[in-house]
């Protein structure tokens, strides 16, 4: 496949694999886009709220390591399908709930929708040259429109509807059906090499430093993401007293503008090298995250669009340097880098309800998050740029 552009048929299984994405995404960030809804009905504190958010965030987490390894060992087509399956049955289920425990519980296992992303880095990679990886992916990545989706739309199909289960048994439909569509209709790539094992694709996580700097990297700019897109609505609403409604369409704003971006991080990445575009993007972010303490609309404004841009630019970018560091390996190394980067959605939104109980403010939060922008932009530096520019002293070519 390295001989030529892409396959046959790539166009399509990119449609099917960005689509299951979005819709798994979307149905994964529910229970954020409808947590001042939730606030409102349980009476929420900001611990418990914080932890409602968070908690769908754990199990796509921690299960997208083993998703990757399952999409290695025996297809991505078949595991994609049956996440999408199976994710629309907590989403049924809480539309039964009752209490705010039962919410947590089957929240957490909500979760599993958010596991899907290895699975299609996998699937897609495996359609595409090494050439064309970073855009392919940056096109899959497009896929968190979903969460745009999801806090634009629920809250008002919640009002339209006079009712917020109604929302979560109309994700479920869509989730369950396009699970059929994709294990009827989509096809994995055609592969010479046999399916490694369980144990072989363990042990470049042993082995490989890269695959823990990547995690760190993709724990930033995919992490950040996710939390700054499941918290929005609650810092719109308690800082500057948006409605649900118009916080929500905010967010989805924010969204939108990283997903656009994620492509074009990828695409740049192609051309100049992901280490380069990830040394703009922390840079960014160290300097863009401070502006989101301001309790000033304009500023805070400014920096969430902002740091939407440079994370949907780091995410492109993390995953074009992925398939070119591990061809062999892509799906379990993206299971390992996906579920950093899931942990990275799991805690801020946890560290900022903290932070706000003890010193009614997120500042302290979103100075964290700068100071570790640079951390980032430091171990990329000496993991990537210097490495390259030794090689081109060497040489006299960019590797």
């Amino acid at each position: 496949m390295d001989t030529k552009t892409f396959q046959p048929g790539s166009a399509r299984a990119l449609f099917f694999s960005t689509t299951a994405f979005a819709v798994t995404f979307a149905v994964w960030g529910l229970i954020a886009a409808l947590a001042p809804t939730f606030t409102e009905l349980y009476g929420l504190s900001g611990k418990e709220k914080s932890l409602l958010i968070a908690i769908p965030v754990l199990l796509g987490s921690i299960g997208r390591l083993f998703a990757g390894m399952l999409a290695d060992k025996y297809g991505g087509r078949r595991i994609f399908a049956a996440l999408l399956i199976f994710s629309a049955v907590p989403a049924i289920a809480i539309g039964f709930s009752q209490s705010y425990t039962q919410l947590l519980i089957l929240g957490l296992f909500l979760g599993l929708a958010g596991t899907s992303f290895p699975v299609g880095v996998g699937f897609t990679s495996k359609w595409f040259s090494r050439e064309k990886q970073g855009t392919a992916l940056g096109i899959y990545g497009m896929g968190n429109i979903g969460q745009s989706i999801a806090v634009f739309s629920a809250p008002v199909l919640a009002i339209y509807l006079g009712d917020w289960r109604y929302v979560f048994f109309i994700f479920a439909a869509v989730t369950f059906s396009w699970g059929l569509m994709f294990y009827f209709s989509a096809q994995d790539a055609a592969v010479t090499a046999a399916p490694k094992t369980l144990k072989q694709n363990l042990s470049v996580l042993r082995t490989s430093g890269y695959a823990w700097i990547l995690s760190l990297f993709y724990f930033l700019t995919f992490g950040g993401f996710v939390a700054l897109a499941l918290y929005l609505p609650t810092f719109l609403k308690e800082i500057f007293s948006l409605t649900p409604t118009d916080a929500g369409a905010r967010t989805a704003g924010f969204v939108l503008v990283a997903t656009v971006l994620r492509p074009v991080g990828g695409i740049l990445a192609d051309k100049i090298g992901g280490g380069k575009v990830l040394l703009g993007v922390f840079a960014a972010i160290a300097v863009l995250a401070l502006l989101l303490s301001s309790v000033s609309i304009v500023p805070f404004t400014i920096g969430a669009l902002g740091c939407a841009a440079a994370l949907g630019l780091g995410n492109g970018a993390v995953f074009k340097l992925v398939p070119q560091y591990f061809p062999n390996e892509t799906a379990t190394v993206t299971g390992l880098v996906g579920a950093f980067g899931g942990l990275g959605g799991f805690f801020p939104p946890l560290e900022l309800g903290f932070v706000k109980d003890a010193t009614g403010s997120y500042t302290l939060g979103f100075v964290f998050l700068s100071l570790f922008s640079v951390i980032c932009l430091v171990v990329n530096y000496f993991s990537f740029i210097k490495p390259t520019m030794r090689s081109y002293e060497r040489t006299g070519e960019s590797s």
